[in-house]
């Protein structure tokens, strides 16, 4: 699995908005200028999302996105299949995208187990890892900064 700029953007503008008020619709300009992403691909990428249902988007004077579930039952794990695809380093280890590999005995193939490994640990966190956790995670590293800050 390598993260793509696509789902390195569309992790970040979703943490951005796990962050707001439930229900809250962001426009995409905020998003942007607050994560540093370029409009046109913002407007993309967020349309993935909706189209895959992780976000509802409102038209209008104070429309904007907002996220489609609560925080914590979106997860990392979602967000990357949507945009970037399957989570295996190898289509023979895929759950989502499976294709059979040119090794002579798949089930005995040593590369197929160790990235099955990989999988399954990368995997496992991404879907343990909800954007609840994240944005609790950004707003302790910022309380954190700010107290050092301070000292």
């Amino acid at each position: 699995m390598k993260l793509s700029k696509r789902g390195e953007y569309g992790l970040r503008a979703m943490v951005h908005l796990a962050s707001c008020e439930p229900q809250a619709s962001v426009q995409i300009k905020e998003i942007a200028a607050s994560e540093q992403i370029p409009v046109k691909f913002l407007e993309q990428i967020l349309l993935t999302l909706r189209n895959a249902g992780l976000l509802h988007s409102r038209m209008g004077l104070g429309g904007g996105y907002y996220l489609a579930h609560p925080a914590a039952q979106i997860t990392l794990g979602q967000i990357i299949r949507v945009l970037d695809g399957p989570l295996a380093p190898i289509r023979c280890v895929s759950q989502t995208a499976y294709e059979p590999c040119a090794c002579p005995d798949e089930k005995t193939c040593g590369l197929r187990l160790v990235m099955l490994d990989v999988r399954n640990a990368i995997s496992d966190i991404l879907d343990r890892t909800s954007l609840a956790d994240v944005a609790r995670r950004v707003e302790q590293a910022r309380g954190d900064a700010g107290s050092a800050r301070k000292e």
